[in-house]
């Protein structure tokens, strides 16, 4: 296939690329020198979507781009960052959506399970509506929404994205540092549930979905099981062959990351009931053979 990519040079995508060498990729970043250093192949770079005059000549567009929202604190000028890396070339895609003669078949356009709210114990599929409304839900359904302004010119598929578990990059990266120095821990309560899926499993899900002419609509990118934090946390230290240690307070980290500090508390336990049913077999589906995999890697 000829793939227009955003978002290539992030974690998902170059581990997406590196997968599956056999398509051509358009890729969008800001950097093309970089990128070429991190991405294999033969592989067209372009600084700025109005490169573009139409996607004509593409069969397929995925969309991961976004500025990292757990990497910063959230100030007002940085969730201003975070929303428009995500909206603004979202937009720009469904502009060039309409601009196109013949418009590629497909869609694919990122999302996060952010989108349902702190869901507390309660199994959440694709069905159910948020229960709450707080920045990361704003984040996820204006990003949605501008995707899905080209529902009627592609077939659209929506990813809401768990944790996703590789050693390289995500969240996981930012957790091995304190279990190496013998001083991880849970974090607040330890009873919130955590939605994760292997890095392997998010890119193979992605591909899946690309060539499945019939899915489309939202899919929740996680693995069956999601997992309580203290589960979570007993899970990596074994695959580190150590024991958790400092639990990690709540105060402590609402002081360390104000509000963002709710994506680390919100219980969310999500269920990927469209992608199961899409017959989707998943590689690593429970979170101690995830981790022990990832960190055997």
């Amino acid at each position: 296939m000829n793939i227009l990519f955003t978002g290539a040079t992030g974690f998902i995508g170059s581990h997406f690329i590196r997968q599956f060498p056999q398509h051509d990729y358009t890729v969008l970043t800001r950097s093309p020198q970089r990128a070429a250093r991190l991405l294999p192949g033969n592989i067209k770079f372009i600084a700025s979507l109005s490169e573009l005059e139409s996607l004509d000549g593409f069969d397929a567009v995925i969309n991961l781009c976004g500025e990292p929202i757990v990497d910063k604190r959230w100030s007002p000028k940085q969730k201003d960052i975070i929303c428009q890396s995500r909206w603004q070339p979202t937009s720009e895609l469904v502009d060039l959506f309409g601009r196109s003669e013949q418009p590629p078949a497909t869609f694919i356009s990122g999302s996060a399970i952010g989108f349902y709210g702190d869901t507390g114990d309660r199994k959440t599929s694709e069905d159910n509506a948020p229960l709450s409304q707080d920045f990361a839900y704003t984040v996820c359904d204006q990003w949605e929404q501008r995707a899905r302004r080209a529902a009627d010119k592609t077939r659209l598929v929506i990813l809401r994205t768990g944790v996703v578990l590789g050693r390289d990059g995500g969240a996981l990266k930012k957790m091995l540092p304190p279990f190496k120095w013998g001083v991880g821990g849970r974090v607040g309560s330890g009873q919130q549930y955590m939605s994760w899926i292997h890095i392997e499993d998010m890119v193979e899900a992605i591909h899946y979905l690309l060539n499945s002419p019939e899915a489309s609509g939202v899919f929740n990118l996680t693995a069956p099981d999601a997992v309580q934090n203290d589960t979570f946390t007993n899970a990596l230290a074994n695959a580190m062959h150590t024991k958790p240690r400092l639990p990690v307070p709540e105060t402590l980290l609402r002081l360390m990351l104000g509000e963002s500090a709710d994506l680390l508390l919100n219980s969310q336990r999500i269920y990927p009931k469209r992608l199961l049913a899409a017959g989707y077999k998943f590689h690593f589906p429970d979170v101690n053979g995830a981790l022990a995999d990832v960190l055997a890697s």
